[in-house]
């Protein structure tokens, strides 16, 4: 039996934020990013939600054991959602399972429900090293919710698995961001 995968898009692609193994490229369709508040956190963070018309590419890695319980503890503000046919991958045949808030549990972001920079960080360092530029590019022409005011704590990091990033992996990020202007609101 082998063990079941997860798919990340968001912190997971980043590989320095976890240790699970077996991790590769992957590609899903009939999903897109979206950044979404939810009731169980203060601050906007990256879903997938239902697009038949758009794809996600992210990282999969596999769940020893199928021992989910600390990757669920990680996303515990996400429902696991298995998925099947529209999933692209090397990896042979195995279960694999996105993280996705509950439709009804999530919302637009406000002013109120800031991004953090620090957690944009680590999700784009982590597509720049899968994807080189062109998956940081679609990164940030196919996530919806770039509204959300982005808040700059690459000072002080609120986001726990905050990285230290290069200094052209922050122009990345920052180049991204002004390309998005004015839809993007900064909180400096």
């Amino acid at each position: 039996m082998h063990d079941p995968y997860f798919f990340g898009y968001g912190s997971l692609v980043n590989r320095r934020t976890h240790s699970f193994q077996n991790a590769q490229p992957a590609q899903v369709t009939g999903w897109r990013r979206a950044w979404r508040r939810s009731p169980l956190r203060k601050v906007c963070y990256l879903t997938a939600v239902p697009d038949r018309q758009d794809y996600i590419e992210g990282l999969i890695a596999s769940v020893p054991g199928a021992d989910w319980a600390a990757l669920d503890e990680r996303e515990r503000a996400y429902a696991r959602v298995p998925l099947g046919s529209e999933l692209r991958h090397q990896a042979g045949a195995v279960n694999v399972a996105i993280y996705a808030i509950e439709p009804d549990k999530h919302f637009e972001p406000t002013d109120d429900n800031p991004v953090l920079l620090s957690y944009l960080d680590v999700v784009v360092q982590g597509y720049l090293s899968e994807f080189g530029m062109a998956g940081v590019t679609h990164f940030f022409e196919t996530t919806e919710g770039w509204h959300a005011p982005i808040l700059n704590d690459r000072d002080a990091p609120i986001y726990s698995r905050a990285q230290a990033l290069t200094e052209e992996e922050r122009q990345i990020v920052d180049e991204g961001l002004s390309r998005l202007s004015p839809h993007s609101k900064q909180r400096y």
